[in-house]
């Protein structure tokens, strides 16, 4: 699972070349993104159309849901099955993005009962993509709201230890067509995901600071050190 990320470096001249985009809008440094709180999207609205950067709200809320309160237990879908579930299918097939982010949060359960928060990140703090569903949900009235999910995977070496689950993490080869709304072969889209990278991460223990969705702030990603750690 996946229920807490960050995205600390938002430069337009870093972001805008590694995912495609010409036009990078002016984003805040997020240091503890939450769910139902909107981030920034990559996505393909149309076939042959450019690629955009865009504000969604985690938590994906299916074109058919009554209420948007859905989309609170719908932060994640696994990727096992998300092309099969009702909620996720029809996204899966033609409304696929990419989640921008440059690190994410699990809990390490400690032999004391208490459990250590830690981020995992790139080595180089570079940013990434988490492989992404959107959909778009409109209410009586006639207003839109889009929103989105990320898929995850059974962990990778590196972080099995922390958690059994993480996000699935695309590599920039795949960005093209796992954004392309034309391509619905459902084994192809597959193996895309199925060849997720992540065996170089690393898992830094940070403060715990990070269990309240309200605490922004630098300090939430400084590393602990030995001495500080429980």
């Amino acid at each position: 699972m996946c229920g807490r990320y960050t995205l600390t470096n938002v430069a337009p001249n870093l972001l805008g070349p590694l995912f495609g985009v010409e036009q990078v809008p002016l984003l805040s440094p997020r240091f503890n993104v939450s769910p139902t709180q909107d981030v920034p999207i990559v996505r393909v609205l149309a076939p042959s159309a450019p690629r955009t950067i865009e504000l969604a709200r985690w938590g994906l809320v299916p074109s058919w849901a009554k209420d948007v309160s859905i989309g609170d237990r719908m932060i994640n879908a696994r990727v096992e099955t998300a092309a099969e579930k009702p909620a996720y299918r029809s996204s899966f097939k033609s409304k696929r993005c990419l989640v921008v982010t440059d690190g994410f949060y699990e809990w390490k359960k400690l032999g004391t009962g208490k459990k250590q928060p830690c981020r995992i990140h790139m080595p180089g703090e570079t940013p990434f993509a988490f492989a992404g569903l959107w959909a778009r949900w409109k209410n009586a009235e006639g207003s839109t709201l889009e929103t989105f999910t990320i898929l995850t995977a059974e962990a990778r070496a590196a972080v099995a230890d922390v958690h059994d689950r993480m996000p699935v993490i695309l590599a920039p080869d795949a960005y093209g067509p796992w954004l392309d709304p034309d391509e619905q072969r459902a084994d192809f889209l597959q193996s895309i995901v199925a060849a997720r990278v992540g065996d170089d991460l690393v898992v830094t223990p940070v403060s715990t600071r990070v269990n309240n969705p309200r605490n922004e702030g630098p300090e939430n990603v400084r590393p602990l050190f030995a001495q500080d750690l429980p």
